[in-house]
């Protein structure tokens, strides 16, 4: 896929979302990222549950855990100018079809984690996964790069998902290493995989125009 123009001249971000984010502009053939909202609760705890082997969770969340951390945790960081985590939706014509973000921000430094999950069933389909992965990671990479100034973004990878870990690397993140053996899934342990990519790495194959 062509990335090189993403062509909206509407702003992605409603009121009510990150005021860090004012501005964004996240669209992407039919594709849309833009800040979370309190309703995608509900169908974020049924997805982390449904692939909770894919996650760094230890146990299934329950309704009552899960509104509290977005009344406690995530609403809150909307009004913060540098907040600890910024979490997206992820749409396809209008239609929620994942979510992510950045997590573990680290302002000093200008960096941040990747976070990225896409709904249970599209996810099946290893190729729009794929495609899904692809289009989410461009379009944050343009939100933390262009619109917050970040100097590096991160992911970390279970090895079982290959075709997640190769969709990160398709999409211009770089393998940075392999902590081996770094947790068991259902009963066998799994490597991780770390990739990065860096601001100049972006800007290289997204110059800025003139």
């Amino acid at each position: 896929m062509d990335f090189s123009k993403f062509t909206s001249s509407i702003p992605s971000t409603p009121s009510g979302g990150y005021i860090i984010l004012k501005g964004f502009n996240g669209h992407f053939r039919g594709y849309e990222l833009n800040s979370i909202k309190m309703e995608d609760a509900d169908p974020i705890m049924k997805w982390r549950n449904e692939q909770i082997s894919a996650l760094r969770q230890s146990k299934p969340l329950i309704p009552g855990e899960q509104k509290e951390y977005f009344e406690k945790v995530v609403k809150p960081s909307f009004s913060q100018k540098q907040p600890d985590l910024i979490l997206l939706r992820f749409t396809f014509d209008n239609l929620l079809i994942g979510y992510g973000g950045l997590v573990h921000i680290n302002w000093d430094k200008l960096q941040a984690e990747v976070s990225f999950l896409l709904d249970t069933e599209r996810g099946k389909d290893t190729f729009q996964y794929g495609r899904d992965c692809s289009v989410f990671l461009n379009l944050l990479m343009k939100c933390a790069f262009d619109s917050l100034n970040l100097n590096k973004i991160s992911t970390y990878s279970y090895s079982h998902r290959a075709y997640h870990v190769n969709a990160i690397e398709a999409s211009g993140f770089k393998r940075e290493g392999v902590l081996r053996q770094d947790t068991q899934v259902d009963g066998e342990w799994v490597d991780a995989v770390i990739a990065s990519c860096l601001k100049s790495e972006y800007l290289k194959q997204y110059p800025p125009p003139e």
